[in-house]
Formats: structure tokens, C-alpha cells, sequence
């Protein structure tokens, strides 16, 4: 999961932070699937962040969609989910001044890393999501699918001058050649000692 606090009477840092999140979520999605992880952002100005103003926020922000989670909270929450993900604000004269971030949970619910700025470079956000994605095997899943993740775990490559990933096909090919390199190597190996092994000794 991608979590965000913002405070949605917020008209310029907040929405720009959003925006430039969604494009680096939808370079996430596009390399690791649709729903490989959801993005919650949560509004954490309990006295105007109402339910009613998170849909808006939503709806002006583009960010509509499934794999999109908006909450409003109690002041309470705000307190104990600011204090464990690190997250400083106070009250100024443009509403609020707070720390920008992005903060990367796994699937246990523990912080797992934390992206700063309003605007970040894309592997900041997406190598993490990547780990935890297709980096660790989960007991739910079979080894082939383990073993597939593994290989685009690997195989999954940024370009800089695209700000994208994609499959290198290249590291695929390079990892099927050795393997079968490996393999065949290693048959001969068995054949060779079979074969010394059934020829009649001499003796001299």
C-alpha cells in the first residue's frame, strides 16, 4: 500500500503532491499490474476533511478509480497514524505546514519506506513497491508463480530517458542461455561418468 496525508483546503502544494504521486503510481501499476497494491490517502484535518470533501478532493484530482482508497478520520487516528509513519504538521497562516511523503507499508501493516518531496524521481516510489510486489514469496502462492515474480523481479528495468519500465527481454534470454548452458554441462558431466563407469576395467 502507498499512503498520504494531505489536508484537502490545501490548493497548491497538496494537489500538485497528488498528481505527480498518480503518475508515478500509474508507472507502478503498468509494471507490476493494476492491482498489485492500492494507494490511501487520508486527510488528516479532521475539522474540513469530511467525507464529502475527500470525494471532491478525489474527483478534482482524478484519482477515482478502485485502487484508490480516500478517508476521512478521527482526530484521534490522525494523532496515533501521524505518530507511527513519521509525519510532522502544524497549523501556519496557509492552513498547514507539514513534512511531504509518501510512505510505502507491506502487507503487515509495518512502514517499509518512506518517499519525500512533491515531486520525486519514479524509482523512488516504485523499486520498493517492486520488493515487496515480486521480491518476497507469499505462502498463498504456488511456486510457479513464485518463480515467474522472481524472474520479473529481475527482468523489470528502468529507463531513465523514458521515466518507465519495462520487461527487458535481453536478462531473460541472458538468464535461459546460462541455465541451459548449466544444464547441459551438466548432463554431459553425469553421461561422461555413466559411461567410464560401464567400460570394462583394464588390468595390466
Amino acid at each position: 500500500m502507498v499512503l498520504s496525508l494531505i489536508f484537502t483546503s490545501c490548493y497548491q502544494v497538496c494537489p500538485m503532491t497528488i498528481r505527480h504521486l498518480a503518475k508515478a503510481v500509474k508507472k507502478a501499476r503498468d509494471s507490476l499490474g493494476e492491482e498489485s497494491f492500492n494507494v490511501v490517502v487520508i486527510g488528516f484535518d479532521t475539522a474540513k476533511d469530511t467525507p464529502e470533501a475527500m470525494r471532491h478532493f478525489a474527483r478534482q484530482q482524478g484519482i477515482e478509480d478502485d485502487n484508490w482508497k480516500l478517508f476521512s478520520i478521527d482526530a484521534q487516528d490522525v494523532e496515533a497514524l501521524t505518530r507511527e509513519v513519521g509525519l510532522v504538521y502544524y497549523p501556519s497562516s496557509r492552513g498547514f505546514d507539514h513534512i511531504i511523503q509518501a510512505t510505502v507499508v507491506d502487507a503487515e501493516g509495518k512502514v517499509y519506506r518512506q518517499v519525500y518531496g512533491q515531486v520525486f524521481e519514479t524509482p523512488l516510489l516504485v523499486e520498493p513497491l517492486k520488493e515487496l510486489v515480486l521480491g518476497r514469496p507469499q505462502p498463498s502462492q504456488g511456486f510457479v508463480t513464485n518463480l515467474f515474480n522472481k524472474v520479473r523481479f529481475f527482468c523489470t528495468t528502468y529507463d531513465p530517458v523514458r521515466d518507465a519500465y519495462y520487461f527487458d527481454y535481453s536478462l531473460f534470454i541472458g538468464i535461459l542461455i546460462g541455465a541451459s548452458i548449466i544444464i547441459f554441462v551438466s548432463v554431459w558431466v553425469v553421461k561422461e561418468a555413466l559411461y567410464r563407469r560401464k567400460q570394462p576395467k583394464q588390468f595390466s
